[in-house]
């Protein structure tokens, strides 16, 4: 760990921050800055959510099994395919491209998947009554196409704006009236679904977030987390 003097040993650092990270500090910090602008200013309450693959640097592999209170995944979110090591970033945003909400995976896993965990991870706190867990409207491409997310989506009454793939279309029309109406999608409000992206690209502006250098993926999500308190700081 490079680390200039004048901010002491390394480990001593380095186990403040695990620390923080395990006993949830900095998404607390980070949560509470998102709770400050939605009741300064208001959040756009159509969220985007997509996903983008972070190589992991040969050294973050390796992790020795965690003990203790870490909710960390056994395969610490690193995959392994002919590329190398990965890591997958699920996310949510906001319309002024700020995160709302991570959930790392291992890179081959699917989108699709890991949607409903992204979106059970919302939760903004109001100054009076329950947290908001619940956005007006969930924009996302093709890869969520499911009955699965558009039903879990229904039930939540959130309006999904997710484009049909093509084999969903044909299949539709090939059964005729059994294959049903097809889904509504707003394509005026799908214009807004490349708030995740450009936030994508904010986050990626970090050395330590583009590439993912960190063993655990308790450390990782951290990171995120900090890079987020900074662009929400930074309204």
């Amino acid at each position: 760990m490079h680390l200039p003097e004048k901010y002491g040993n390394w480990r001593g650092v380095y186990n403040r921050l695990r620390m923080w990270a395990v006993d949830g500090t900095w998404e607390r910090v980070f949560t509470a800055l998102v709770a400050q602008a939605d009741a300064a200013e208001g959040l756009t309450w159509a969220v985007s959510v997509d996903s983008t693959i972070v190589r992991a640097h040969q050294h973050a592999a390796g992790a020795r099994p965690q003990r203790g209170p870490d909710r960390e995944p056994d395969d610490h979110a690193i995959g392994r395919s002919r590329g190398g090591l990965t890591t997958k970033i699920h996310l949510a945003a906001d319309g002024q491209c700020r995160p709302l909400a991570f959930v790392l995976t291992a890179g081959q896993a699917g989108d699709a998947p890991a949607f409903t965990d992204v979106m059970n991870r919302l939760r903004v706190p109001r100054r009076r009554g329950r947290p908001r867990t619940r956005p007006d409207v969930a924009l996302a491409d093709k890869a969520y196409s499911s009955r699965e997310i558009r039903d879990h989506l229904r039930r939540r009454g959130i309006r999904a704006v997710i484009p049909e793939r093509a084999d969903q279309r044909a299949n539709r029309i090939r059964r005729g009236p059994a294959g049903g109406r097809p889904p509504a999608f707003d394509r005026e409000a799908y214009k807004q679904r490349n708030t995740v992206e450009r936030c994508i690209n904010r986050l990626k502006q970090w050395r330590g977030i583009a590439t993912r250098y960190e063993k655990t993926a308790t450390i990782y999500l951290a990171g995120l987390h900090v890079a987020g308190i900074f662009l929400w700081s930074a309204r």
